[in-house]
């Protein structure tokens, strides 16, 4: 196992241990008072944690049916069990925040004087009550999270200048879809109305910038297949990302061009005619490839050819070598990848690990547009990032 990999998938397994001894202290030892309710508190816990360490496993070795299941269940969980721990701790850090303030308004002789009775009934309902409000919160965001990850994507219009555009392109639209992450959650219903909305933004151009699925075509091509009655004036576009290297990037690939869909895999094409066009540019993933040993993203293959003087727009899944691609002659790069962070606090967390983490960027002339994605990934919840279509129309 690579040694990030395993890095990761310790991390994971420190984080679900440490994440439910927490829950098992604040919820079962602090709530619960059966002996019976508190077993089974125990055993659910136990469960879940052992679900949540062995969760890869189980879906590489299970069949397709029991292992989403399992993705299901866990994720699920796993969404939940997060926001139920930032609730408590925020509760525990304003108790701990209250007595500190008592303590620091006491009298200076209250040393000395005889210390009052303490209610014991009475603290123990407050730290119950806090306890029990903390929960309910924290399970309530959860509902928020899992309808705002199901619901439609808020759509995103900007203009963007590129002053190399031809005048016979101004005002060309770009439609943006991206980490839709078609699984166990998302299946042909929410593809359907997907394209709907895509469609009813009457774009000129739709790019789908990778991380498209999270399994193999034979499963999820019937729900993938909805992308084929994508309308727009140039066509539609895709390029790899991670997860689908995952997922068989060369079955999916193939798959997508029976839809009608072009595949730039480090490759350019022009878009608009003899009055004016631009190029659009494609890469893998900056990852997808190297981790398997094969040839990934390769800006130079994509770009040679071209005549530096003509606008290009580049579709890459992950917001890397964006300045390099700037020097290079891209105009506009537009990809995905970050989600956003995809629940808080990672909402706040992700532009530690990423300089373009969401939204637009500049460097130069030239343009980033990062996406916060249609779907979601692991936990089927959207919380502080919600899901967007993204339209850019170019200017010149």
């Amino acid at each position: 196992m690579p040694f990030r990999l395993f890095s990761f998938s310790l991390f994971i397994a420190l984080g679900a241990l440490l994440g439910h001894l927490y829950l098992y202290r604040r919820l079962v030892r602090g709530l619960l008072r059966g002996r019976v309710a508190r077993l089974l508190a125990m055993a659910f816990l136990f469960l879940m944690t052992l679900l949540l360490m062995l969760r890869r496993t189980l879906q590489r070795e299970l069949p397709v049916e029991l292992a989403d299941g399992v993705a299901v269940v866990s994720y699920t969980w796993m969404g939940l069990a997060l926001l139920l721990v930032i609730s408590l701790l925020v509760a525990d850090l304003a108790r701990g925040l209250l007595a500190l303030g008592q303590r620091l308004r006491a009298p200076a002789t209250a040393h000395v004087s005889p210390a009052p009775s303490v209610d014991e009934g009475r603290r123990l309902f407050l730290a119950q009550a806090m306890t029990g409000s903390a929960a309910i919160a924290g399970g309530s965001v959860a509902a928020y999270g899992r309808w705002r990850a199901f619901a439609p994507p808020v759509v995103t219009e900007l203009a963007v200048k590129i002053p190399k555009l031809p005048r016979a392109l101004e005002g060309l639209s770009i439609v943006q879809l991206t980490d839709i992450h078609v699984g166990p959650f998302i299946r042909r219903e929410f593809m359907d109305e997907l394209v709907h909305r895509a469609n009813a933004l009457r774009p000129d151009l739709i790019a789908v910038t990778g991380d498209l699925v999270d399994g193999d075509v034979p499963t999820l091509g019937g729900s993938v297949a909805a992308l084929g009655n994508l309308k727009a004036r140039f066509g539609s576009f895709f390029v790899t990302g991670n997860h689908d290297y995952y997922s068989g990037d060369e079955e999916w690939t193939a798959f997508l061009q029976t839809l009608g869909l072009q595949v730039l895999r480090n490759r350019h094409v022009r878009i608009g005619d003899a009055g004016g066009s631009l190029d659009l540019v494609g890469v893998d993933d900056w990852s997808g490839g190297k981790r398997r040993g094969r040839k990934g993203y390769d800006l130079d293959q994509a770009l040679a050819g071209r005549d530096p003087d003509r606008a290009a727009v580049l579709l890459a899944h992950q917001p890397a070598n964006f300045k390099v691609a700037a020097e290079r002659g891209v105009d506009l790069q537009i990809s995905g990848h970050t989600h956003g962070g995809q629940i808080f606090p990672m909402t706040l967390l992700i532009g530690l690990g990423w300089e373009h983490s969401a939204g637009l960027y500049r460097h130069g002339d030239s343009h980033i547009y990062v996406s916060r994605g249609c779907g979601f990934w692991g936990p089927p919840m959207r919380v502080g990032s919600p899901p967007e279509i993204v339209k850019l129309v170019l200017t010149a």
